[in-house]
C-alpha cells in the first residue's frame, strides 16, 4: 500500500484484508477440526464393504463446542481480565488538568465516531501508550498511561483517542478477543491431540479392502498425515495468523483515527513521540500486547520491515505507519488547495 492513499481507500483496503485472514483463520480451525474426521471416515469406508462405518463427526463437533464455550467466556470476562492485569483505574473523579483534558477529548472523540463515550481509565506508567478493550460499543474502555498524558498536547491526544476509538467503531476488540480465544482453543487442541495420537497409534490401523478400498486407505493415509503435521504446527500458524490480523486492524484505525480528527499529521506525531521512548510498558503483558497502540514490551520485530517482521510482528513497523499518515496529511492538503504553490 502506498502512502498516497487517501482515508478512505486506506480504510477500505484494510477491512478487505482483515476479512480475508478472518476466513482463512475460521476454514484453518474448521481443518483442524474435521480433518480428523475425514481421515477416520475414509479409512472406515477402506475397511468396510458397501457400509459406512464411521457416520457421525465427533471431533469436529467435540471441537468446535469447547471452542464456543472458550470463546464466549473470553468474549464476557476479557475486558475486565485485561484491566485488571494492567492495573488500570477508572477516571471517574479527575483531579490533574492533563486528567480532566483526558476525558474532555474522549467525550469530543465520542461524539465525532457518533458511539457512546467509553469508560476512562489511566494505567499509571511512564511509558506513553494506550488500549481499547470491551465487548462493544456500549462496554468499550479507553485506558492510557500517565506517561502519554505527559508527552502529547492536546491534537495529539485526540488523535490517539481517535485512534482507539476507530478500533471501538471497527470492533476491532470483539474481533481481537475472539481471535485471542481461538487461538487458546488451537493450542489445547495440539497438545490434546498430540498426546492422544501418541498413546494410540492404530488410528488408522488395518487392513484395506481390495480394489477401491486400497485407494481409500492411501487417501485416509494422506489426510490423517496433512492433518497430523497441521496440529503440530498449529499453535506457530494460529498466532502467526492472529499478528497479522492485528496488524491490519492498526493500520485501519489509524486510518479511521485520521478520518475522525481530519489530522493525520497529530497522529503521527504522537506516534513519533510513542516511538521516542525506548524502555517498554512495565504494566501490560504480552496477553494484552497486541490491544495497545504501540507494542509494549519494546520488541525489535515491530521495528523492521520485510517478511519475517510480516510474519512475527504484532504491530505495523511504527515507521510505516507514520509515512502512511504523513501521506494521507499530504493528500489532504492537496485536495483542499492549501499546499504552497511551487
Amino acid at each position: 500500500m502506498t502512502a498516497g492513499l487517501n482515508l478512505f481507500e486506506q480504510q477500505a483496503r484494510n477491512r478487505r484484508l482483515t476479512v480475508a485472514w478472518f476466513v482463512l483463520f475460521i476454514l484453518f480451525f474448521a481443518w483442524l477440526g474435521f480433518g480428523g474426521d475425514l481421515a477416520l471416515y475414509l479409512a472406515a469406508a477402506s475397511r468396510t464393504e458397501g457400509q459406512v462405518a464411521y457416520r457421525f463427526p465427533w471431533i469436529g463437533v467435540a471441537v468446535t463446542t469447547i471452542a464456543a464455550i472458550v470463546a464466549w467466556v473470553a468474549w464476557r470476562r476479557g475486558p475486565q481480565q485485561v484491566l485488571w492485569s494492567t492495573g488500570a483505574r477508572e477516571l471517574t473523579d479527575p483531579q490533574t488538568f492533563e486528567e480532566k483534558q483526558l476525558v474532555n477529548v474522549v467525550e469530543e472523540m465520542a461524539i465525532a465516531a457518533g458511539l457512546p463515550k467509553p469508560k476512562v481509565y489511566v494505567v499509571d506508567d511512564q511509558d506513553p501508550n494506550a488500549f481499547t478493550t470491551g465487548r462493544d460499543a456500549a462496554s468499550s474502555c479507553i485506558a492510557v498511561t500517565t506517561g502519554l498524558l505527559a508527552v502529547v498536547n492536546r491534537e495529539e491526544l485526540q488523535a490517539v483517542i481517535a485512534h482507539e476509538m476507530g478500533h471501538v467503531r471497527n470492533l476491532d476488540v470483539r474481533l481481537m478477543t475472539l481471535i485471542a480465544a481461538l487461538v487458546g482453543v488451537i493450542v489445547l487442541l495440539s497438545n490434546g491431540m498430540g498426546r492422544m495420537l501418541r498413546g494410540g497409534g492404530g488410528l488408522l490401523g488395518g487392513k484395506g479392502r481390495k480394489g477401491g478400498g486400497s485407494g481409500l486407505a492411501i487417501a485416509a493415509l494422506v489426510v490423517f498425515v496433512l492433518w497430523v503435521i497441521t496440529l503440530i504446527l498449529a499453535p506457530i500458524i494460529s498466532r502467526i495468523m492472529a499478528m497479522a490480523v492485528s496488524r491490519d486492524r492498526e493500520y485501519l484505525a489509524d486510518a479511521t483515527g485520521a478520518e475522525l480528527t481530519r489530522n493525520p499529521a497529530a497522529l503521527a506525531s504522537a506516534l513519533q513521540k510513542i516511538e521516542g521512548h525506548e524502555a517498554p510498558t512495565t504494566h501490560i503483558e504480552e496477553g494484552a500486547a497486541h490491544l495497545c497502540i504501540a507494542d509494549p514490551l519494546g520488541r525489535d520485530v515491530n521495528l523492521k520491515e520485510g517478511r519475517l517482521a510480516d510474519l512475527l510482528a504484532t504491530h505495523p513497523p511504527m515507521a510505516m505507519r507514520i509515512t502512511r499518515l504523513k501521506g494521507m496529511a499530504f493528500q489532504q492538503l492537496k485536495a483542499t488547495g492549501q499546499l504552497p504553490a511551487t
